[in-house]
């Protein structure tokens, strides 16, 4: 695919940040309702979180976790640093695959069965529905530092994708001496 244009990058970048960030705020917000139903003595109290919590899903966890991978996966393949070129966005992508897979598929299933539960008088489990957005929101957490400290360098596929005059040497990070420029000069460094 050929590389997006600034004025589509910028967009891009900036919808996969408002959706990224949007995800991770949903997630805060059905943590506390989840805590909230676990840790209050009312029934009621309790009723109204999951309640809460089936709003939460119906109406933003699906198109959240949908426009936050489908516009990864744009900025990774039409930008330079490509789908499986490098270690971290190769693990944010699969990161949020199954976030997203998990979420629309298993957690929405899960709250809608708590409320129908709780609805009939049924007995639940009161912290069912606090480890799914922890565990989304330490992998949330963990796939926003990836993005920012940009760890672990090419993968396999990178490197093989690297013209040999632009690869660096893995020991001073300056670019190889020995390899010949597209011109034919050696690089200098």
């Amino acid at each position: 695919m050929r590389q997006l244009s600034r004025r589509a990058r910028s967009g891009t970048l900036a919808l996969h940040v408002c959706s990224s960030a949007g995800w991770l705020g949903m997630t805060l917000c059905l943590l506390a309702l989840g805590l909230t139903a676990a840790l209050t003595g009312s029934g009621p109290a309790a009723e109204a979180s999951y309640r809460s919590m089936k709003v939460f899903a119906d109406w933003l966890l699906a198109p959240l976790a949908l426009v936050t991978l489908a516009s990864g996966v744009l900025l990774s393949v039409g930008t330079r640093w490509g789908l499986a070129r490098y270690w971290w966005v190769w693990i944010k992508f699969w990161l949020t695959l199954a976030a997203t897979l998990a979420s629309v598929l298993l957690f929405r299933t899960r709250i809608d069965s708590t409320v129908a539960d709780v609805a009939a008088g049924r007995p639940v489990l009161p912290y069912e529905l606090v480890i799914p957005p922890l565990v989304s929101l330490s992998a949330y957490t963990f796939m926003t530092v990836i993005s920012v400290l940009k760890p672990w360098g090419r993968t396999a596929r990178g490197r093989r994708s690297t013209p040999v005059s632009r690869r660096r040497s893995p020991a001073s990070g300056r670019r190889s001496r020995s390899a010949p420029s597209a011109s034919g000069r050696r690089a200098v460094g």
